[in-house]
Parts: C-alpha cells; sequence; structure tokens
C-alpha cells in the first residue's frame, strides 16, 4: 500500500480553499472512512454473515436485542429498539441518515459534516483523529457510527458505548451502508435499497445527458494536490464511469493513490476534474501548462458546495453526477477553438 497522510478530514468539508497540505490531509480522512484512511486499498470489507460474526463488547448483555447490525469489521453491534440518539463520525453517514429521515435522531456530528443544513446547529465532536471522547459519552448516544479509526473505537467500546465501523469505499459499499444505517436507525433495511434506488435512477439520467462526443474521453480527478487522484477502484471511480468517462488512473493503482506529477503529464488527459481553486493553481507546476486539458480548458472546476457531493460516498452522489454531467455539456457545446 502507498503510504498516507495522517490526518483523517473529509476535503473541501468547509466551504473555502484548502491550502495544498491540508488538503491532502483532509481528503485522507474523508476517504477514510471511504478510503484512505482505511488502508488505500479498494477492497472492502464485506459484511459478514451472522454464523462468522464475532461478538463485539457488550452482546452478551444485548442477548435480547430488538435488532442487530453487522459492521465493516466483522463485528455484530446488537441494539434494543431503533437508535434513538445517534453520534456521526462521518459527512458521508450523516447524511445518509437524513436522507433516510432520521437527521432528527442525531445529537452530534463530526466537526465537518455540514449537509443538511440542519446539522451545522449540533455538537461538533471533532475528527476521527482528535474526536472529543468525554463530550460523546456525555451527549448518551445509543449508537455511534464511525469509519477507521481503530483507538477512537476501542476507547468508545470501552467506556460501553456501541459502536458501528463502516467504511464505504465503494458504491456498492455505500448502497450496502446505507442499508445497515437504515436498519440501525429505523429498523429498516429496506430504506437503504429504497434511497439507492432513488439515487440510481438519477445518476442514469444524469448519465443520459451526457454528450455522446464526449464518452470514452480519459479523464484525471484530482481530489488533493499531492497530487491524489481518484482511480477506477474508488466509487467517484465508478461514478465516472457510469457518465460514460474513462479514468487515467488504473485500478491496480488503488482506490485514491497519491501519484508521481510525472505520472499525470504522460497520461495528459482528455478533461481534468478538480476543485475550483486546484485547477485555478495547476498550470503554475513544473510542465502542467502544457496538458492539453488544461491548455484547451478542457476541465471541470467544481465550487466546494458541488466538490463535498463527489468526495463523500452518500446519497448526494446523484448531485456530483449531475454537476459533472453540467460541465461536460459546457465542453461539448463549445468549439474547439475556444476551448
Amino acid at each position: 500500500m502507498l503510504p498516507m497522510p495522517k490526518a483523517c478530514a473529509p476535503a473541501s468539508a468547509s466551504h473555502r480553499p484548502l491550502a495544498p497540505a491540508r488538503a491532502a490531509r483532509g481528503f485522507a480522512s474523508l476517504a477514510a472512512a471511504a478510503l484512505l484512511c482505511a488502508g488505500a486499498a479498494a477492497t472492502a470489507t464485506p459484511p459478514p454473515s451472522p454464523r462468522a460474526a464475532r461478538p463485539g463488547p457488550g452482546s452478551a448483555s444485548r442477548e435480547a436485542a430488538a435488532l442487530v447490525i453487522h459492521d465493516d469489521r466483522g463485528r455484530r453491534v446488537a441494539l434494543k429498539a431503533p437508535a434513538q440518539r445517534i453520534v456521526s463520525l462521518l459527512p458521508s453517514l450523516t447524511e445518509t441518515l437524513c436522507e433516510l429521515g432520521a437527521c432528527a435522531r442525531l445529537v452530534g456530528t463530526d466537526r465537518y459534516s455540514n449537509w443538511p443544513p440542519a446539522v451545522r446547529a449540533l455538537p461538533k465532536l471533532g475528527g476521527l483523529e482528535d474526536a472529543q471522547v468525554e463530550r460523546i459519552v456525555a451527549l448518551k448516544p445509543d449508537l455511534v457510527l464511525v469509519a477507521n479509526a481503530p483507538r477512537l473505537v476501542e476507547r468508545l467500546e470501552s467506556l460501553g458505548l456501541p459502536v458501528a465501523v463502516l467504511i464505504p469505499q465503494t458504491l456498492a459499499d455505500a448502497r450496502r451502508v446505507a442499508g445497515v444505517v437504515g436498519t440501525a436507525a429505523l429498523g429498516d433495511a429496506a430504506a437503504g435499497e429504497r434511497l439507492w434506488q432513488r439515487l440510481d435512477a438519477r445518476i442514469a439520467a444524469a448519465a443520459a445527458r451526457a454528450p455522446a462526443a464526449l464518452r470514452g474521453q480519459r479523464l484525471y480527478v484530482e481530489v488533493a494536490s499531492a497530487p491524489f487522484a481518484a482511480g477506477e477502484a474508488s466509487f467517484v471511480g465508478a461514478l465516472v464511469a457510469r457518465l460514460g468517462l474513462a479514468n487515467v488512473v488504473p485500478a491496480t493503482l488503488g482506490a485514491f493513490p497519491q501519484l508521481n506529477p510525472e505520472f499525470v503529464l504522460r497520461a495528459d488527459p482528455d478533461i481534468v476534474i478538480a476543485t475550483e481553486a486546484a485547477l485555478a493553481e495547476m498550470p503554475l507546476r513544473p510542465g502542467w501548462a502544457g496538458l492539453r486539458a488544461l491548455r484547451e480548458g478542457h476541465a471541470c472546476g467544481l465550487p466546494p458546495p458541488a466538490w463535498d457531493t463527489l468526495v463523500r460516498s452518500g446519497p448526494r452522489l446523484a448531485e456530483a453526477a449531475e454537476a459533472i454531467v453540467e460541465c461536460l455539456q459546457r465542453l461539448g457545446a463549445a468549439p474547439r477553438a475556444q476551448r
């Protein structure tokens, strides 16, 4: 595995451009949860069968639980009833809860959860590496949703809190996680499937609007300026593939690999997607002004709110697909000489 930044914080979560170093650290967490902090491998841990699952701490005292979920560690998490007081420490999980109609059950979130607007008023409890454990305990949650943060999880469980570790690295993972969250919060696993059927329909509709002339174009999606890229193996890669685009970063490199800048120069992608701020500074990098996509304006710079929808493996990925297609339509309509 490639070495990854230590910090775990979703990229572009604060609606203002991040400095390159902070952006690299920031993206590493978002995806941790989804990705990088999970190890940069694109392989997610499948949910175990009930027989194979290992009981988590405190499960013996919950034998009469009304419902059981299995998290991405292979742990059985037993609840006496659908959770009424939930702490979410990952933006995509926060957004999934709210899209399922369970926003009112949130009692606190990580500092980066900022959608829907109602969650901004909730107590902010830090990030994966600096979570405020005492404050979490004081909120008396009956479930904590978290990504891959072993030390934090161990501490929370040692204090008697039920913890579910959910790591949505791919679109399929995100769909599965929605079912787990639906079960935990509503007692209804089918709620997650219904949500993702709606999401799929919107992505399919967006793909149908993508310009036919741009199908198969080779894409580079930069998620942090080190540079880190979204490869074929990531949920971002799967999304753009559904829009008919190819990816210059193969699955063999992992989900969100850190690349040598020379790799990008040699790949010379047809289209570049990044934040507005990153796109503006790319031509200043050695050799990058010669990239055909930058030279011809064949690029999509997303503002922070739209960028959040792309790099969070949750229910707003359909919005991300629509934003990308809108950009592709502009590129497809512009005469080549104006690019």
